[in-house]
């Protein structure tokens, strides 16, 4: 039997001391470039939900105790309940994401202005007392509408409750938001009588004609027909009453500007970097009327505002096209917290203005 020398030994543990320093250095599992799977392609489209999980333990449990659901309800509602890979899919392909040149077109366009100006006209009396009551200009309530639901046309084919259902368990980036999405929804339904299984909406979550997600109904819906029941499903007064009650909320000042294009670049670095930090990026109007050299109307109770950059095509020379937000453009974007969105409202706004 041979055996090995002193000198093999130390040989063989520093090569295996570099082995092991390199696995250290550069693990085997992933490379430092790898990403994390997409939360679609973790799961398969009506793969049953494991409510026998903790999270789902825990929210029940709160639904019983805070919310007094009873454990033979909470049975029946979430009986059966599954994924929806579609939804997943959307979620990480969001229209926000476009250029402005790509998305403004997907919402504003001739046959959306001529509909958009016909609603103001049929509903002109709810508008003059939304406008009386609320002090929300009547055009951008339209132009939400028109964008959210195409005036009542489109209100989203994914289940509501499957939809939340899916984002709690299978979107880990906002499981959180929409765990309390969810609350709110079986809160909402209970308070109204609605089915929480038969209601129809967004990717996202959100449903009827105004596209509130649930918690935002029960904050901002308002019964405006005469009745005691907020319906953004049928009442058309509801409906454009709860989009003005919202921009209320975040102090919609009538008849004042939602934005002022200043230029195709931007001249100095607080406008710069009040463009650079996004929505809450901002900046007074007398800084803006100095560093770009422009002339600016005040905004309402001298407010700041926010510095956008909207691209432009290619096609006709590309570049950016820069707006300062004004207050009313503000309210808009915590609506949708999309700059994007709240161009394309503006700009509908003024078309059918």
């Amino acid at each position: 039997m041979k055996t090995w020398s002193e000198k093999t030994i130390t040989a063989f543990l520093a090569t295996l001391v570099l082995l092991l320093s390199l696995i250290v250095t550069f693990p085997l599992s992933a490379s430092t470039d790898e990403q994390p799977l997409p939360a679609a392609d973790r799961v398969k489209d009506g793969q049953k939900i494991d409510l026998q999980q903790e999270k789902y333990t825990i929210l029940f449990r709160e639904l019983e105790q805070e919310h007094l659901f009873t454990k033979s309800e909470l049975e029946t509602i979430f009986s059966g309940v599954s994924i929806k890979r579609r939804v997943l899919v959307l979620m990480d392909k969001q229209w926000e994401s476009k250029p402005y040149y790509q998305y403004r077109p997907l919402f504003i366009t001739r046959s959306v202005i001529k509909k958009a100006r016909k609603q103001l006209k049929k509903h002109r009396k709810v508008l003059d007392r939304i406008e009386k009551e609320l002090g929300v200009d009547r055009e951008v309530v339209i132009a939400i509408w028109g964008i959210e639901s195409r005036f009542g046309t489109h209100s989203g084919g994914f289940n509501v409750f499957q939809t939340l259902n899916t984002l709690f368990d299978a979107y880990p980036r906002r499981s959180d938001f929409f765990r309390n999405e969810l609350v709110q929804f079986l809160i909402l339904c209970k308070e109204n009588g609605y089915d929480p299984l038969t209601i129809q909406g967004s990717y996202a979550g959100a449903f009827g004609q105004t596209q509130f997600i649930p918690s935002s109904f029960r904050e901002y819906a308002v019964s405006f027909d005469g009745d005691a029941r907020r319906d953004v499903f049928n009442s058309t007064h509801d409906i454009l009453a709860s989009i003005a009650n919202y921009l209320q909320f975040y102090h919609w000042t009538l008849d004042a500007p939602y934005y002022v294009d200043i230029g195709s670049k931007l001249k100095g670095p607080k406008v710069i970097q009040a463009n650079k930090k996004g929505r809450k990026g901002l900046v007074d109007v007398q800084t803006v009327r100095r560093e770009q050299t422009i002339s600016l109307p005040e905004p309402s109770e001298k407010r700041p505002l926010t510095i956008v950059g909207l691209e432009i095509d290619q096609s006709i020379g590309g570049g950016k096209r820069y707006v300062a937000g004004y207050p009313n453009f503000r309210a808009i974007t915590e609506w949708n917290h999309s700059n994007r969105y709240a161009m394309a409202v503006s700009e509908l706004a003024e078309a059918i203005q």
